[in-house]
């Protein structure tokens, strides 16, 4: 299980952070490009280290304003050197706390592009491999990332979205469309232990695709994020299933 985290400098947000990390198992951390700064990466990092957590870097195109939620529209060889930025940054911080930066998790917009473009994906495992460390690049499971990956020798774990809608084609519903977020809980859970124990997901339209993950995310900007985790954690127990860091 893993969450986006760092996103906020605030008290009540970083304790809310410590409270998702109870929960989940690696932590994607925002470097700065998005959201988040020297504080917060810091402060995530040294809270994911105390309880064990994998640590990843959450790579994002320079939009603070928009979030990185908005398409840029950047050049493959920027976005391959922002991506290289943002994890040399994380790895310091991470160095500075004697911990391990164990993978890369693209955000937003970069993460939608990265999933359907063939050529932003192979920006980002570049940008991966400009850092010159040895790290595990996460996303959507049976996206472009993924083949990126493949080609360019970069360990991939595939992810899937608790709190997200998916359309026919596995992509993610766009977030200005009907059935982007998913705000049942009940539903949610059922959804995602679905996902674990027969490798299928149910699209936004009730069919049920073939889909194979080894890891499942909440966003934490999610306001219902702590509860969904809650009861995430409590329906895989319940249903036998073991939860570890997709990377050791």
């Amino acid at each position: 299980m893993n969450a986006d985290l760092g996103e906020g400098v605030t008290t009540s947000r970083l304790a809310e952070d410590e409270s998702i990390l109870a929960l989940v198992s690696s932590a994607n951390i925002a470097c700065g490009f998005h959201a988040g700064d020297a504080t917060s990466m810091r402060e995530t990092v040294r809270a994911a280290s105390a309880r064990g957590i994998s640590i990843g870097g959450h790579v994002s195109y320079p939009d603070i304003p928009g979030f990185g939620r908005r398409e840029i529209g950047l050049h493959s060889s920027e976005i391959s050197r922002h991506v290289t930025v943002q994890i040399q940054a994380l790895a310091a911080v991470c160095a500075g706390e004697s911990a391990r930066l164990a993978h890369v998790k693209p955000h937003g917009a970069l993460y939608n592009r990265a999933a359907r473009d063939p050529a932003a994906a192979r920006a980002v495992a570049r940008g991966i491999q400009g850092a010159g460390l040895e790290l595990v690049l996460l996303g959507l499971a049976g996206s472009e990332m993924m083949r990126a990956a493949s080609k360019a020798g970069l360990p991939f774990a595939s992810e899937a979205f608790v709190d997200r809608g998916y359309t026919e084609d596995l992509l993610l519903v766009p977030r200005d469309q009907p059935g982007a977020m998913i705000d049942d809980t009940d539903w949610a859970v059922a959804r995602a232990i679905t996902l674990v124990k027969r490798k299928t997901m149910i699209t936004r339209e009730g069919v049920e695709r073939p889909l194979d993950a080894a890891s499942l995310c909440v966003h934490g900007d999610n306001p219902n994020a702590l509860d969904l985790l809650r009861a995430l954690r409590s329906g895989l127990d319940s249903a036998g299933v073991r939860i570890a860091p997709f990377v050791s």
